[in-house]
């Protein structure tokens, strides 16, 4: 077995290419695409995608059957996508094959090398004094807090820098942690880490995760019913959690969460279920090679909806909104 994974990192090795490897060791890289006409590209924290090289179809295509094989999957004309860690860094990747693109492509996106702070996040102006103080004070009272942003806003870069507050303030608390990607990273002492499998989706980890003595529970990204099974958790004597979702604001971020709990069954009493969970929701957003937060409201619950009350908000200019 040792030597069938000694393989394969020489395998993936030679066929990622020089670029690839280069980049992977990067700290400043983001992002490593390619693209179905064989260019490379990549992207740096704070500066846009530029091209870095190129890479042949053939030599594509073999690299991705050698991540599939790395993943105990296949990946050809019948099952054209794969996704997962590359098992050189844990970096997440995804890849596509014909017919579902014209020639192979993938994204990889590294894992953070270095963790942000909230002090960081205020010395480079993605945060302003007002809105560090509104986090801190959130998780000062265990407040139940989500992060909405689209692909690529920073969501997980921020909740790395919330977790390492969290750690820095409250070092006795019990964190559990989900994920369905290893993206989050935590200096807590006393965490555990859960991640989904084949057999294994956020929904069960979630009831797993209650017997596990959390004082927070935290989900990496709530992406389809598990977000009824989140808020029932944070509902039940588990507060000041933490979890990311695709939104491009906070009131849309909303909006999704009433989505995603329909598709578990919940049709009706959903907005005061999530007035009673969520706490504070922060819009992050990424303008240009920037990223920014954009909003942070308060939730409060009414008896059959909830309201919004804007604690900090930074207009986005129009040529950047749509």
């Amino acid at each position: 077995m040792e030597t069938k994974h000694c393989r394969l990192i020489a395998k993936l090795k030679r066929e990622l290419g020089e670029v690839v490897l280069s980049a992977l060791d990067d700290p400043a890289v983001i992002e490593i695409a390619l693209n179905s006409d064989g260019c490379l590209w990549i992207e740096r924290l704070g500066q846009a995608m530029t091209k870095a090289g190129r890479m042949s179809a053939s030599n594509a295509l073999s690299l991705l059957g050698t991540v599939a094989a790395s993943l105990n999957t296949e990946i050809h004309r019948g099952q054209p996508i794969v996704e997962g860690e590359l098992i050189l860094d844990g970096s997440r990747i995804e890849g596509l094959v014909p017919p579902v693109s014209m020639a192979p492509v993938f994204c990889i996106r590294k894992r953070a090398g270095r963790v942000f702070s909230l002090d960081d996040y205020q010395a480079q102006g993605v945060l302003p004094p007002m809105a560090v103080e509104i986090i801190r004070h959130a998780l000062l009272q265990r407040q139940n807090i989500l992060i909405a942003g689209g692909t690529g806003s920073g969501k997980t870069t921020l909740g790395n820098a919330i977790l390492g507050d969290i750690a820095a303030e409250q070092p006795n608390e019990r964190l559990v942690i989900l994920e369905d990607t290893a993206e989050l990273q935590c200096k807590a002492e006393n965490a555990v880490t859960l991640r989904t499998s084949d057999r294994v989706d956020m929904q069960a980890l979630l009831r797993a995760t209650l017997r596990l003595r959390p004082d927070r529970i935290i989900v990496g990204e709530v992406r389809g019913k598990e977000a009824l099974a989140l808020l029932k958790a944070w509902n039940t004597g588990h507060p000041g959690g933490l979890a990311t979702l695709h939104a491009n604001s906070c009131a849309g971020a909303l909006e999704r969460l009433e989505r995603l709990v329909a598709e578990a069954g919940l049709v009706h009493s959903v907005q005061p279920l999530i007035a009673e969970a969520v706490d504070i929701v922060i819009a992050i957003c990424r303008l240009g090679s920037q990223r920014r937060i954009t909003e942070i409201v308060r939730v409060q619950g009414e008896q059959a909806d909830y309201s919004l009350t804007s604690l900090f908000c930074h207009r986005v200019p129009t040529h950047h909104a749509a």
